[in-house]
């Protein structure tokens, strides 16, 4: 993420939506072809529906990843969704309401807690990633599952955030 510009609410999940599933490389690679066939930046929600659906598979959102976009996109032109009114929204109701939107989970909902709105106590259960990094940290012979993350998290409270980003860093950065 420090190799983005800064990001609004809407770009920030169009780098959640990238990253679904993908690896951090895969998921650079696709935001920069998209930035490159808006100029060099990110797409505006109203830019991103007068664009030709084709420009995302093109940048390499599958087309169900491309639909998730034009939804979000939508619901940011018409004011359902906004900068202002997700940051005054409490951690469950940002969940649910970003959750409406198809191809919008837990994951991702929770994502966007984390880097657009950086709330404290996030935990980005049943990411692979997060598990590795945990299995590292705590130098375990086997791979934690996600109930055994979850109840290893809730140590970390209130500060889960600060937990997962330092879980991450560790990986990212090429740290033992």
């Amino acid at each position: 993420m420090d190799e983005l510009p800064p990001l609004d609410a809407f770009g920030t999940l169009v780098f959640q939506v990238a990253g679904q599933q993908l690896s951090v490389s895969s998921t650079r690679a696709i935001i920069s072809r998209l930035q490159a066939r808006f100029g060099g930046h990110l797409p505006s929600p109203a830019e991103l529906l007068a664009a030709d659906p084709q420009v995302l598979r093109e940048s390499g959102f599958s087309a169900r990843k491309g639909e998730t976009l034009r939804a979000l996109a939508e619901r940011f032109v018409d004011g359902r969704l906004s900068d202002e009114a997700l940051a005054a929204m409490t951690d469950d109701e940002v969940e649910a309401t970003l959750t409406e939107v198809p191809g919008i989970g837990r994951w991702t909902a929770r994502g966007f807690l984390l880097v657009a709105l950086n709330r404290p106590d996030v935990f980005l259960s049943g990411d692979l990633a997060l598990r590795r990094a945990i299995q590292r940290a705590y130098d375990l012979d086997h791979l934690p599952t996600d109930d055994d993350v979850v109840q290893l998290s809730d140590r970390w409270r209130p500060y889960r955030s600060l937990a997962v980003s330092y879980l991450f860093a560790s990986v990212y950065d090429g740290r033992p």
